[in-house]
Protein backbone atom coordinates (compact mmCIF):
# COMPACT_ATOMS: atom_id res chain seq x y z
CA UNK A 1 0.00 0.00 0.00
CA UNK A 2 0.98 3.32 -1.48
CA UNK A 3 -0.56 5.37 0.28
CA UNK A 4 -4.00 5.82 2.07
CA UNK A 5 -4.90 9.14 1.23
CA UNK A 6 -8.04 10.25 -0.33
CA UNK A 7 -7.05 13.11 -1.89
CA UNK A 8 -9.07 16.23 0.49
CA UNK A 9 -7.08 17.98 2.50
CA UNK A 10 -10.38 20.46 2.67
CA UNK A 11 -12.08 18.70 5.33
CA UNK A 12 -10.92 17.93 9.28
CA UNK A 13 -10.91 14.29 8.74
CA UNK A 14 -9.11 14.29 5.06
CA UNK A 15 -6.83 16.66 6.91
CA UNK A 16 -6.02 14.35 9.74
CA UNK A 17 -5.57 11.37 7.20
CA UNK A 18 -3.08 13.29 4.56
CA UNK A 19 -1.46 13.48 8.23
CA UNK A 20 -1.41 10.08 8.74
CA UNK A 21 -0.01 9.35 5.52
CA UNK A 22 2.45 11.56 5.18
CA UNK A 23 3.80 10.67 8.87
CA UNK A 24 3.47 6.63 8.73
CA UNK A 25 3.61 5.69 5.12
CA UNK A 26 5.73 8.25 3.34
CA UNK A 27 8.14 8.14 6.24
CA UNK A 28 7.76 11.91 7.31
CA UNK A 29 8.08 10.93 10.72
CA UNK A 30 11.78 11.26 9.85
CA UNK A 31 11.61 14.47 8.24
CA UNK A 32 9.80 16.06 11.13
CA UNK A 33 13.58 16.10 12.52
CA UNK A 34 15.77 15.89 9.92
CA UNK A 35 16.05 18.48 7.18
CA UNK A 36 19.06 17.62 4.66
CA UNK A 37 18.65 21.56 3.81
CA UNK A 38 21.74 22.61 2.28
CA UNK A 39 22.42 25.76 0.04
CA UNK A 40 23.23 25.16 -3.75
CA UNK A 41 23.67 28.75 -4.37
CA UNK A 42 23.06 31.14 -1.23
CA UNK A 43 19.79 33.69 -2.23
CA UNK A 44 19.15 31.67 -5.45
CA UNK A 45 18.89 27.98 -4.73
CA UNK A 46 17.98 25.01 -1.63
CA UNK A 47 17.52 21.64 -1.56
CA UNK A 48 16.50 19.35 1.01
CA UNK A 49 14.14 16.36 1.77
CA UNK A 50 10.07 16.65 1.39
CA UNK A 51 9.33 19.51 4.10
CA UNK A 52 6.56 19.15 6.16
CA UNK A 53 4.40 22.38 5.76
CA UNK A 54 5.78 23.99 9.20
CA UNK A 55 9.20 23.65 7.61
CA UNK A 56 8.39 24.84 4.27
CA UNK A 57 6.73 28.02 6.15
CA UNK A 58 10.05 28.56 8.48
CA UNK A 59 12.13 28.41 5.34
CA UNK A 60 10.26 30.64 3.15
CA UNK A 61 10.09 33.11 5.41
CA UNK A 62 13.64 33.03 6.93
CA UNK A 63 14.86 32.58 3.02
CA UNK A 64 12.55 34.50 1.27
CA UNK A 65 11.51 31.73 -0.84
CA UNK A 66 9.25 32.08 -4.07
CA UNK A 67 9.56 28.82 -5.62
CA UNK A 68 8.98 25.30 -4.61
CA UNK A 69 10.22 22.61 -7.10
CA UNK A 70 8.96 18.92 -6.63
CA UNK A 71 11.53 16.36 -7.95
CA UNK A 72 8.99 13.47 -7.10
CA UNK A 73 6.28 14.75 -9.24
CA UNK A 74 2.36 14.29 -8.84
CA UNK A 75 2.40 11.82 -5.95
CA UNK A 76 -1.34 11.63 -4.80
CA UNK A 77 -0.34 11.09 -1.18
CA UNK A 78 -0.33 13.27 1.77
CA UNK A 79 3.24 14.57 2.08
CA UNK A 80 2.08 15.34 -1.56
CA UNK A 81 -1.10 17.18 -0.62
CA UNK A 82 0.45 18.77 2.13
CA UNK A 83 2.95 20.75 0.52
CA UNK A 84 0.57 21.98 -2.10
CA UNK A 85 -2.11 23.46 0.06
CA UNK A 86 1.15 24.91 1.91
CA UNK A 87 2.48 26.20 -0.98
CA UNK A 88 -0.57 27.77 -2.17
CA UNK A 89 -1.16 29.59 1.08
CA UNK A 90 2.63 30.98 0.88
CA UNK A 91 2.26 32.72 -2.51
CA UNK A 92 4.84 30.18 -3.47
CA UNK A 93 5.01 29.33 -6.97
CA UNK A 94 4.48 25.10 -7.46
CA UNK A 95 6.32 23.70 -10.20
CA UNK A 96 6.55 19.74 -10.91
CA UNK A 97 9.59 18.19 -12.05
CA UNK A 98 9.86 14.65 -11.60
CA UNK A 99 13.35 13.08 -12.23
CA UNK A 100 14.53 9.08 -11.41
CA UNK A 101 16.94 8.62 -9.24
CA UNK A 102 17.66 5.01 -10.50
CA UNK A 103 17.32 5.61 -14.09
CA UNK A 104 19.73 7.44 -16.41
CA UNK A 105 18.76 11.16 -16.80
CA UNK A 106 16.75 12.04 -19.41
CA UNK A 107 17.55 14.47 -21.69
CA UNK A 108 14.22 16.31 -22.34
CA UNK A 109 13.69 16.32 -18.64
CA UNK A 110 17.48 18.13 -18.10
CA UNK A 111 16.48 21.02 -20.55
CA UNK A 112 13.43 21.64 -19.09
CA UNK A 113 14.60 21.59 -15.66
CA UNK A 114 17.21 24.35 -17.55
CA UNK A 115 14.49 26.24 -18.43
CA UNK A 116 12.79 26.24 -14.81
CA UNK A 117 16.28 27.71 -13.53
CA UNK A 118 16.24 29.96 -16.11
CA UNK A 119 12.94 31.16 -15.93
CA UNK A 120 11.43 30.29 -12.13
CA UNK A 121 11.23 33.59 -9.58
CA UNK A 122 13.83 33.16 -7.17
CA UNK A 123 15.19 31.83 -4.80
CA UNK A 124 13.46 28.50 -5.13
CA UNK A 125 14.17 24.96 -3.21
CA UNK A 126 14.43 21.74 -4.23
CA UNK A 127 12.95 18.35 -3.14
CA UNK A 128 12.76 14.90 -3.46
CA UNK A 129 11.06 12.40 -1.07
CA UNK A 130 14.82 12.34 1.41
CA UNK A 131 16.70 15.20 0.18
CA UNK A 132 19.48 12.54 -1.22
CA UNK A 133 19.49 11.42 -4.88
CA UNK A 134 17.17 13.45 -7.14
CA UNK A 135 17.82 16.39 -5.28
CA UNK A 136 21.33 15.88 -5.78
CA UNK A 137 20.95 15.19 -9.73
CA UNK A 138 18.63 18.51 -9.70
CA UNK A 139 21.70 20.80 -7.76
CA UNK A 140 24.16 19.61 -9.69
CA UNK A 141 22.27 20.24 -12.62
CA UNK A 142 22.03 23.66 -11.34
CA UNK A 143 25.97 23.93 -11.28
CA UNK A 144 26.63 22.88 -14.09
CA UNK A 145 24.24 25.01 -15.94
CA UNK A 146 25.69 27.83 -14.19
CA UNK A 147 29.03 27.15 -15.53
CA UNK A 148 30.16 25.09 -12.54
CA UNK A 149 32.81 21.92 -12.98
CA UNK A 150 31.64 18.35 -13.11
CA UNK A 151 33.58 18.05 -9.74
CA UNK A 152 31.77 20.42 -8.07
CA UNK A 153 28.59 19.14 -9.56
CA UNK A 154 29.58 15.78 -7.85
CA UNK A 155 29.29 17.00 -4.49
CA UNK A 156 25.87 17.44 -4.22
CA UNK A 157 25.43 13.75 -4.97
CA UNK A 158 27.80 12.38 -1.87
CA UNK A 159 27.35 10.41 1.84
CA UNK A 160 26.97 14.25 3.66
CA UNK A 161 23.08 13.75 2.20
CA UNK A 162 22.77 9.65 1.58
CA UNK A 163 23.54 9.28 -1.53
CA UNK A 164 25.20 5.95 -2.34
CA UNK A 165 27.68 5.77 -5.27
CA UNK A 166 27.42 1.75 -5.58
CA UNK A 167 23.67 1.25 -5.02
CA UNK A 168 21.40 1.73 -8.38
CA UNK A 169 21.28 5.42 -7.57
CA UNK A 170 25.29 5.71 -8.92
CA UNK A 171 24.04 5.66 -12.19
CA UNK A 172 23.44 9.90 -11.65
CA UNK A 173 26.92 9.67 -10.84
CA UNK A 174 28.08 8.11 -13.87
CA UNK A 175 26.39 10.64 -16.07
CA UNK A 176 28.29 13.49 -14.87
CA UNK A 177 31.44 11.50 -14.93
CA UNK A 178 30.39 10.60 -18.74
CA UNK A 179 29.87 14.24 -19.10
CA UNK A 180 33.46 14.96 -17.39
CA UNK A 181 35.29 12.63 -20.13
CA UNK A 182 33.26 13.26 -23.42
CA UNK A 183 32.58 17.24 -23.26
CA UNK A 184 33.80 19.37 -20.04
CA UNK A 185 36.45 22.11 -21.08
CA UNK A 186 35.07 21.37 -24.77
CA UNK A 187 31.59 22.28 -24.87
CA UNK A 188 29.16 23.71 -22.85
CA UNK A 189 26.76 21.60 -20.54
CA UNK A 190 23.66 21.80 -22.03
CA UNK A 191 24.92 21.89 -25.73
CA UNK A 192 26.61 18.71 -25.07
CA UNK A 193 23.03 17.07 -23.04
CA UNK A 194 21.28 18.22 -26.53
CA UNK A 195 23.42 17.34 -29.17
CA UNK A 196 25.59 14.00 -27.53
CA UNK A 197 24.43 12.55 -24.64
CA UNK A 198 23.56 9.01 -24.97
CA UNK A 199 20.68 7.46 -22.44
CA UNK A 200 20.60 4.40 -24.13
CA UNK A 201 24.80 4.05 -23.71
CA UNK A 202 24.52 5.23 -20.23
CA UNK A 203 21.85 2.48 -19.30
CA UNK A 204 23.70 -0.18 -20.61
CA UNK A 205 27.66 0.79 -19.53
CA UNK A 206 26.06 1.28 -15.95
CA UNK A 207 26.39 -1.39 -13.07
CA UNK A 208 25.36 -1.19 -9.88
CA UNK A 209 26.60 -2.63 -6.59
CA UNK A 210 24.32 -5.25 -5.03
CA UNK A 211 25.04 -4.48 -1.05
CA UNK A 212 24.44 -0.86 -1.98
CA UNK A 213 21.53 -1.18 -3.53
CA UNK A 214 19.94 -3.60 -1.18
CA UNK A 215 20.64 -0.79 1.76
CA UNK A 216 18.90 2.35 -0.51
CA UNK A 217 15.73 0.44 -2.33
CA UNK A 218 14.64 -2.72 0.71
CA UNK A 219 16.29 -0.75 3.93
CA UNK A 220 15.91 3.04 3.12
CA UNK A 221 13.44 2.38 0.96
CA UNK A 222 14.13 5.37 -1.20
CA UNK A 223 12.04 5.95 -4.50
Amino acid sequence: MDTIFRGDVSTPEGRRLAWVDSLLIDHAIFRLVWTNFAAVEPGRLYRCNHPPPGRLATLTRRFGLKTLINLRGLCKNGSDALSRDMAQRLGLAFVDMPLESRGAPQRDRILRLAEIYRTMPAPAVIHCKSGADRAGLAAGLYVLIAGGTTAEAMEQLSLRFGHFRRARTGILDAFFLRYAREGEGRKRFLDWVHDDYDEAALRHDFVAGGLSSFITDRLLVRE
